[in-house]
């Protein structure tokens, strides 16, 4: 399979009712979630790490083919210079190793502050992880990032080394209205600029969606079109949606899934499909 799709987390209380049955408990979402989407981005590794029973766990509760892309810590991330933090992340490896055939490409995301003066250090990182057992992908926010030459340099090191660049769009968030109802649409990701290349056999999409689905739709289709492209050319593609109101996610993330099939895009059929859906989750689309 080379298109997964899915959303941030698997579990949100706001998508009991919706997405999950009314009465689902907390410890059913992940099997829940499996049996609607195929990938997960893991973002709660971010803030804490998961011992090996816990990892040990999650695997169990997953189909196959099913992936999830855990986030490096934030305290190896986000604390200034990254070589010092190289042995925390091969030992976060190791215990994401749990995963076994279930472990999709680890997210590195760094914070605003990591310019490109640190090319160096970032080079010696990623050259330090053992790509060709696990992929990574790399997100940089710092706005000189995607300005030349470090747009250019930057883009270099990774078809170097095979690391593919997180594509964070943020664009529909910002786009909308700041309230949705009596809702506020706070996007909290930062506004930069979407620059589309691919610099690995795989390529990782962070879609920041608005809730109304007009304001997103301009966006969906542009990357339906990239997305269609690049599985053509034999990329793997993990695609997650998230939205200022998480409750809007999974609905926004099945709806691209519509629109690639009826593209004629080579994905295979979303799970979520196979379910007979409630009056509750068919008002949802």
């Amino acid at each position: 399979m080379h298109f997964f799709i899915g959303c941030a987390v698997w579990g949100h209380k706001s998508w009991i009712g919706e997405l999950y049955p009314k009465g689902s408990r907390a410890a059913e979402f992940l099997n829940l979630y499996c049996q609607r989407f195929t990938a997960v981005e893991g973002n709660t590794t971010f803030y804490a790490v998961p011992d090996r029973d816990t990892v040990a766990h999650w695997a169990s509760r997953m189909p196959a083919g099913f992936e999830l892309c855990p986030k490096l810590p934030r305290q190896l991330t986000h604390n200034g210079l990254l070589q010092p933090s190289i042995p925390g992340a091969l030992e976060f490896l190791e215990q994401m190793r749990g995963l076994g055939e279930h472990l999709g490409p680890v997210l590195t995301q760094l914070p605003p502050s990591y310019e490109p003066a640190s090319l160096e250090d970032l080079a010696a990182f990623l050259s330090a992880w053992p790509r060709s057992e696990a992929p990574l992908a790399l997100e940089v926010r710092h706005p000189d990032w995607f300005k030349e030459p470090h747009a250019g340099h930057l883009n270099a090191l990774l078809q170097q080394l095979g690391v593919g660049r997180v594509l964070l769009d943020t664009r529909p968030a910002y786009s909308g209205s700041a309230s949705y109802g009596q809702e506020p649409v706070e996007p909290r990701k930062p506004k930069v600029p979407l620059q589309p290349v691919v610099t690995a056999p795989f390529s990782l999409v962070r879609f920041i969606t608005h809730p109304e689905q007009k304001v997103n739709q301009p966006f969906i289709e542009e990357w339906v079109t990239l997305v269609d492209q690049w599985l053509r050319l034999g990329k793997r593609i993990y695609f997650f949606v998230h939205c200022p109101i998480e409750k809007y996610s999974p609905r926004n993330a099945r709806h691209f899934q519509q629109l690639l099939e009826q593209h004629g895009a080579p994905v295979p059929p979303l799970p979520w499909n196979s379910i007979d859906q409630s009056p509750t989750q068919l008002s949802l689309f």
